[in-house]
């Protein structure tokens, strides 16, 4: 069958009416359905009280109370925490101050709150971490404390996972499965980050089929249990771009695990993943079932998120493959499970809109429709809802007309009231239901824990309210369909392109939607040939074009910052309509990979919008107060001519940033681009001339220092903008104070020797996947990059293990095929640089990977520092050093990072708030980035530069950068000099 093609992200405005069509029930059918709707809610509530359940927990503590939010992040990271000082710090900072003292007739609320609250009565408000033990080592000492709200951590987490490992959970699901519950087990994993990982996972699943089916008796599917299996898991690297890499990889693994499966006739579901690893995913389990061994089978399934505009239309995909084989296909339907992260990332990545509904209620249609569309592929396909929500429930089963061919599903700790009703035929005839049950340790269980909080934890959500007395019955049976009346789409979350008030955000490429993909790489192929460089500026031709730009700055200036930025804006259209023939360019002359071309060429985009805003913002004339009869107006104009060299590392970027700026402050500039990538300035000038600047106004100047130099002395020079190195900004400095005449301003960014600090509450993967990108992406060739990396050395060996894992899956190769990680170093000196640094420091390499055959490669390579060692220089490239740290000594860390005198980017990890603040007062750098990689900087959202060795300011991007190419004029006029002031003595009273 064909594969699964469906638009990324439709408008809600076009998808949830289609939707609701088809969720639309008859009045009459509708009013049964609230009547059953009424009965399970009533029942829920007469079976619940007391018997303590996750509902209870979230009730008492939800997202909406510093209590929730604390315990939340402590849960997420102190089982992780090997040493004391720090648990004691984390555990101040989360419980000190909080409100433990909440009333509850849930045993588990109660237990928790007692354990939680004798803490916080030895953990005092204001206490700091130095005094934080003072009256509690008096009192029950420190390690009592300690353990006490471990425990705690440990006992909540008991409530939520069914086992540690599959024969814990096999036989404490035994008293459930003898009152006639199914369960599907979910081994905990949030994803491999190295190929041991993915090979433990695989492991993992095959011993617990193996266990699961030796336990599971002799009824026939569906009345079986199953394992719930997770496709990044079994991949480190899981990703749409690397698709034609990673299904052959993927495939072979799962299918085992699946013939595993069949062999015990256990359900066996592929579970749910992100919205860019839809397709993806779609194409590995179509492979997967198309195996021959698996035909006739029953069990083979996949989850489906109805908070995805395509779930309807990967229900009817299922139906189609499952008749191609002649098979059934078992399908879980979910609400969702990621969808803030969702919505940040197609923000920050430019989409034209999401991929999920931006409104509970909307998602709910979705989930409806979905459910009439499975119940009408019975028997093809074997509808598994999962749903703790008695309206749905009600709905489900008014649709389904009886009780077979379908089943409900709940999670392990939560809905146990509903789906006893259901079980027990107290509504009905009694229903099939699976209880989705996690499996693994405690470490495992953080990040599941803390995203069922996510999920169910709202004010708003039918398990915080049901259990409430106060809320009244009948407001929870409000159907989705009258919640949208007001419009289908979240009035105050913009769409991505709305992002930025005042411009439009940047069009990204959506790896995930092979439709965007191939589109893109169909307007690359053409321009992938060899680069025309265009020839060298001559000496007189530099005097030509500063002769030329002072010439033509005057009129520049004098149309206004609405036509100059008019025509910045027909650049960044013209961008985006030649992005193929751009990231061709880009691909061939600077080795960018195609997602680094993507986001550089965003960044041009973004930076062009936004200096054309901020001109019509700051350009504008200001009338000043002063006396009657005197009128003061301040305005901003042009310097002149603006030199702007430009490095080659964002050769389109950076290029077009400083260019546009000046140019939209209303000085004319010649821009020089760096000698290794003449060809991109070129086609970017070009760009700029096409939209309206006039060739007088922008000159292209193509050379090295020479030609720097021979405009630095031109008399008509009147500012510089410069991204490089720091000796080549201090050799223009020392050029400019030389000069007779007026002192020209320089604004300059000179890259950095930036440190990423994390300590032991930091999440692994987390950390691994913020270095391997800060530290190796493009190469390792941006000024933002992680040079160093300091670890708290309680966690070191581990947290280093996992980087060292995923570095080593980077792929090194061509930038214009969409799988490669690295593209070559920008030339063979830099080549020669990078090696004879390793070279001097082969002793301390803990890790290097490999490079392909040819051209200017260079593998990324981890060297890790004694104490005693610094680095005090920038090495410009793959390269990353790591050192090791005592809890204890995060101030000198601070002090050595300042010590080089370099300011740019500094990272830091760490779920310690006081921590946090503490770092933030400390660090001297002019981008400082918490739980998050240190790069990528957006235009508007993280103005980027540094200070000291790291650049003069104003940052890039920021309010304040426009200003610097700008003169300052103020004009005062007396009025009443032409007799009085007319408009003084016309003046009313009041």
């Amino acid at each position: 069958m064909d594969r699964f093609d469906a638009p990324y992200a439709e408008p809600d405005e076009e998808v949830v009416p289609r939707l609701a069509e088809i969720a639309r029930m008859p009045d009459g059918a509708q009013r049964e359905v609230d009547a059953l709707a009424k009965r399970l809610i009533e029942g829920i509530r007469r079976r619940s009280a007391g018997v303590g359940s996750l509902e209870d927990f979230l009730r008492e503590y939800g997202l909406s109370t510093k209590e929730g939010l604390a315990l939340m992040a402590m849960a997420e990271a102190l089982l992780r925490v090997p040493d004391a000082a720090t648990q004691d710090k984390l555990i101040a900072d989360k419980i000190g101050g909080s409100e433990w003292t909440k009333e509850s007739d849930s045993w588990l609320v109660s237990a928790a709150t007692w354990g939680l609250g004798v803490s916080n009565r030895i953990i005092r408000p204001g206490d700091t971490p130095g005094g934080l033990l003072r009256g509690a080592v008096r009192r029950v000492g420190a390690p009592a404390v300690r353990q006490g709200v471990r425990e705690a951590m440990r006992y909540l987490g008991h409530q939520f996972v069914l086992g540690r490992d599959i024969d814990e959970a096999l036989k404490r699901a035994r008293p459930q499965q003898n009152k006639g519950y199914l369960y599907s087990y979910d081994m905990l994993g949030e994803g491999a980050r190295t190929w041991p990982d993915a090979h433990r996972y695989a492991r993992s699943y095959a011993n617990a089929i193996d266990a699961i089916g030796r336990a599971a008796g002799n009824r026939p599917l569906p009345d079986r249990p199953g394992i719930s299996v997770k496709l990044s898991a079994l991949h480190p690297r899981f990703e749409a771009r690397r698709a034609a890499l990673v299904v052959p990889e993927v495939v072979p693994v799962l299918r085992d695990l699946a013939r595993a499966a069949r062999r015990y006739d256990l359900s066996f579901t592929v579970d749910a993943e992100e919205a860019n690893r839809l397709e993806i995913s779609l194409d590995v389990i179509a492979a997967t079932f198309a195996d021959p061994e698996l035909r006739g089978w029953d069990g083979f399934g996949l989850a489906i998120q109805a908070y995805g505009k395509r779930a309807l239309q990967v229900v009817d995909w299922s139906a189609e493959l499952a008749r191609a084989h002649r098979s059934k296909m078992m399908i879980r339907l979910v609400k969702g499970a990621y969808w803030d992260t969702e919505i940040k990332e197609s923000q920050a990545g430019g989409s034209e809109d999401f991929p999920v509904f931006t409104r509970k209620p909307a998602t709910d249609v979705s989930y409806a429709a979905c459910a009439a569309h499975l119940l009408e592929h019975r028997p093809t396909l074997y509808p598994q809802f999962a749903t703790h929500n008695a309206l749905t429930v009600a709905t489900i089963l008014r649709r389904a007309g009886d009780s077979e061919g379908f089943e409900v599903q709940r999670l392990h700790g939560m809905g146990e009231a509903l789906h006893g009703l259901l079980v027990e035929g107290r509504v009905g005839p009694p229903v099939r239901s699976r209880i989705y049950a996690p499996v693994g340790g405690h470490r495992e269980l953080l990040a599941y824990l803390v995203r069922r909080l996510l999920e169910n934890g709202a004010n708003s959500s039918f398990v915080a309210r049901v259990g409430d007395p106060k809320v009244p019955v009948e407001s929870l049976l409000e159907r989705p369909e009258s919640a949208l009346a007001s419009g289908p789409r979240h009035g105050k979350i913009p769409r991505p392109p709305d992002l930025f008030p005042g411009r439009r955000n940047s069009a990204g490429v959506e790896m995930g939607s092979r439709a965007e993909l191939s589109a893109l790489l169909r307007e690359m192929k053409p321009h992938l040939g060899a680069v025309e460089a265009p020839p060298e500026t001559t000496p007189r031709e530099a005097d030509a074009a500063m002769d030329a730009a002072a010439r033509a700055q005057p009129a520049w200036d004098a149309i206004g910052p609405d036509a100059r930025g008019q025509a910045l804006e027909v650049a960044a259209d013209l961008l985006e309509a030649e992005r193929g023939r751009l990231l061709g360019l880009v691909a061939r002359e600077a080795g960018r990979t195609v997602d680094d071309g993507v986001d550089e060429l965003r960044e041009a985009v973004d930076f062009l919008r936004f200096y054309a805003a901020e001109a019509r913002r700051v350009m504008k004339p200001t009338r000043l107060p002063g006396p009657a009869g005197e009128e003061n107006v301040h305005g901003l104009r042009g310097r002149g001519v603006v030199a702007t060299i430009a490095p080659w590392n964002f050769p389109l970027a950076i290029f077009l940033g400083q260019s546009a700026a000046a140019l939209a402050a209303g000085n004319a500039v010649v821009a020089k681009p760096a000698p290794q990538t003449p060809a991109i300035g070129a086609a970017a000038v070009d760009l700029l001339h096409r939209a309206g600047v006039p060739r007088e106004a922008l000159h292209l100047a193509v050379g090295g220092a020479e030609v720097g130099r021979r405009l630095l002395d031109h008399p008509a020079l009147a500012g510089v903008a410069f991204t490089g190195s720091d000796a080549t900004a201090k050799a223009i400095h020392r050029q400019l104070a030389g000069r007779d005449g007026p002192i020209v301003p320089l604004v300059a960014e000179t890259g950095g020797i930036n440190a990423m600090v994390v300590d032991a509450t930091a999440l692994p993967e987390q950390v691994a996947d913020d270095v391997v990108t800060s530290a190796f992406r493009s190469a390792g060739q941006r000024c933002s990059a992680c040079r160093i990396l300091y670890v708290q050395e309680d966690v070191a060996e581990g947290m280093l293990g996992t980087v060292q894992g995923l570095a080593a899956t980077l792929r090194l190769g061509d930038p214009a095929d969409p799988a490669t990680d690295m593209g070559p170093v920008i030339d063979a000196d830099a080549l020669g640089r990078l090696r004879g640094h390793v070279e001097a420091n082969r002793a301390r390499v803990r890790w290097q990977g490999e490079t392909p055959e040819g051209g200017a490669f260079m593998a990324p390579t981890i060297i890790e520092l004694p104490k005693e060692a610094t680095l005090d220089r920038e090495v410009f490239g793959p390269i990353l050093h790591v050192k090791r740290f005592a809890a204890s000594e995060l101030d000198a860390v601070l002090r050595e990072v300042e010590s080089t005198g370099y300011g740019l980017t500094f990272a830091l990890h760490s779920r310690i708030e006081s921590t946090v603040r503490h770092v933030l007062a400390r660090v001297r750098a002019g981008n400082v980035y918490v739980n998050r990689n240190q790069i990528g900087a957006i235009v508007g959202s993280q103005p980027f530069g540094g200070r000291g060795r790291s650049g003069t300011g104003p940052k890039a991007g920021g309010p304040l950068y426009l200003q610097r190419f700008c003169e300052e004029v103020t004009a005062s006029i007396n009025t009443a000099a032409a007799g009085g002031n007319a408009s003084l003595i016309a003046m009313e009273d009041g």
